[in-house]
């Protein structure tokens, strides 16, 4: 994950461009990662954890019941998660994730059930699902980091950069 973080971390830097998160399942996790890279200073803008419902409702600027009636749980959060990440830190680019840990079904949903939303304004707005992630919490957890850090490495391969160096 910590290589991953370094590609990331190396090529917005190259790319001159930013990147905020906004989490739920992971608590901070992804942006912990991205920020032990040396020079994530230059490209880490900050981060929301909206664990709670009420949490995300205040970023989103929805309420409760909107985001419960479209599922905690689900791509439309997430990308809205991404939507509000870059809202609140002016980032070029937001990542947002929302998933369960578990041990417990949310909204009928298994442990290791997750989306990822990825975000740049006037250029990409997507989420991703990806499941069977793992059975325990921080292996859930973990895998989610990698993989949206996997992810956006990959949006960014097919995205030229917002500003020429």
């Amino acid at each position: 994950m910590s290589s991953m973080a370094a590609r990331l971390v190396s090529e917005l830097t190259e790319r001159g461009e930013t990147l905020s998160f906004c989490e739920s399942l992971t608590a901070g996790l992804a942006s912990a990662t991205v920020a032990s890279v040396p020079g994530a200073s230059a490209v880490l803008r900050g981060g929301l954890i909206t664990y709670a419902t009420e949490v995300k409702s205040h970023f989103l600027h929805q309420p409760v019941a909107d985001i419960e009636a479209a599922g905690v749980v689900s791509g439309e959060t997430a990308l809205a998660m991404a939507r509000a990440a870059v809202a609140e830190t002016g980032a070029d680019w937001g990542i947002g994730l929302t998933g369960v840990a578990g041990p417990d079904l949310q909204e009928g949903k298994p442990a290791g059930t997750v989306y990822i939303g990825i975000y740049s304004p006037g250029r990409v707005a997507f989420s991703q699902l990806l499941s069977g992630l793992g059975k325990e919490r921080n292996e859930i957890r973990e895998a989610t980091v990698a993989a949206a850090l996997r992810l956006l490495c990959s949006t960014l391969e097919e995205n030229p950069a917002l500003r020429e160096q």
